[in-house]
């Protein structure tokens, strides 16, 4: 059971880690205007993963302001994510693990 729970945790957090990296190429594809959101699919697609990802980057946001223009929270987010995905989920579900097995 506790190899299933750290299973799924660890699985949601790379597809948030998936969701955060395709909202960022997709926030750049539409300021450069290689895609454009008038495409309804494009639109949808964008305000998802904006609902998805803006609870998690906006407190990063608010300490971390655009550095020259640039946003840089998804990537102090990406970094904290894949330190809690290495490092505090085994420490987290190790002794449950070992309990259970």
């Amino acid at each position: 059971m506790g190899s299933f729970l750290y299973f799924i945790v660890d699985g949601l957090l790379g597809l948030l880690v998936v969701a955060i990296i395709i909202s960022a190429i997709l926030s750049w594809l539409v300021a450069f205007d290689v895609i454009n959101l008038r495409n309804q699919f494009v639109y949808n697609v964008a305000r998802f993963l904006d609902a998805l990802t803006r609870p998690i980057l906006r407190p990063v946001q608010k300490v971390i302001p655009p550095i020259g223009g640039v946003d840089i929270s998804p990537i102090i987010v990406l970094l904290v994510i894949q330190g809690i995905r290495q490092f505090l989920l085994p420490l987290a579900f190790g002794p449950i693990i070992a309990v259970l097995h």
